[in-house]
């Protein structure tokens, strides 16, 4: 079984990474690490204890654009080893695939991670490793996403759409939900995802906040932030101290820009005179 260590610099991504690889069969451990340094600093230690040491590690599964060193730069440093752990990419870039490849890299995964192809990472790694196969086969990854350099392949389309004017789809570990659009209280952006924020949790969409503002916007959802995106009907309190201003959506309080303040306290006014 494999031993593995996921490296991803967006925590929503990285934590989604975690979930899929625990829930393979095939995979002992998944460990994660939010950033390059702390990524080296684990993977030093394996190589200290050696592959079949207590801190072994077999499989890499590593961003490539992050802070500070890329993926591609991790690669670089861990290919003058004698017996590095093997590299699997995990990008929503393809226009890294070439050099991907270059430096030996098991299979370059697409985001957002799909759990069948996550699982066909998982079946090679355990194949050049040597590890007879416990658990059935993932299904061969569909044609559209082959692992061969990205300039033989057109750009894939991520679609997140509405399963009816008032419902949005999301996934997770394989499982798509469809969430009400009148349960979410806001929504925060996190780089190209945006985190849907209801009573009962909390949900990744791969969508832009632009997007969703200009989708949602005749449903009652309002820009307060560069950040967030707010159900006009959920705030409970609009507080202005001191020059700042926030509102309080059910627990969470959420900073309101100053080029989005007044045009907020107006159209709250505006509802309760209604």
């Amino acid at each position: 079984m494999l031993r593995v260590l996921a490296v991803d610099d967006e925590k929503p991504l990285l934590e989604e990474l975690l979930y899929l690889l625990r829930s393979d069969p095939r995979v002992r451990s998944a460990e994660g690490a939010s950033d390059a340094t702390e990524a080296l600093r684990r993977i030093t230690r394996a190589l200290e204890s050696g592959p079949d040491g207590p801190d072994g590690i077999d499989v890499v599964f590593l961003d490539i654009q992050m802070a500070g060193l890329t993926g591609l730069d991790i690669a670089r440093l861990l290919s003058g080893f004698a017996r590095p752990p093997l590299i699997v990419f995990v990008t929503a870039h393809e226009g890294f695939a070439v050099q991907a490849f270059d430096l030996k890299a098991v299979d370059y995964v697409l985001k957002p991670v799909r759990p069948e192809r996550l699982a066909e990472a998982v079946r090679r790694a355990r194949a050049l490793l040597g590890q007879p196969s416990q658990a059935p086969e993932a299904p061969a990854p569909p044609a559209a996403e082959p692992t061969v350099p990205a300039q033989r392949r057109a750009a894939p389309e991520v679609v997140v759409a509405d399963r009816t004017p008032e419902q949005i789809a999301v996934e997770l570990g394989g499982v798509t939900r469809f969430v009400a659009i009148a349960d979410i209280a806001y929504v925060e952006a996190q780089g190209d995802y945006a985190r849907l924020h209801t009573d009962e949790g909390s949900h990744l969409v791969r969508i832009p906040l632009s997007t969703l503002e200009e989708r949602w916007a005749a449903r009652g959802f309002v820009r307060i932030h560069r950040r967030h995106l707010v159900a006009l009907g959920r705030i409970d309190e609009l507080r202005m101290d001191a020059g700042t201003t926030s509102v309080r959506v059910g627990a969470a309080e959420l900073q309101v820009s100053r080029r989005h303040a007044r045009e907020l306290r107006d159209l709250l006014m505006r509802q309760a005179t209604g």
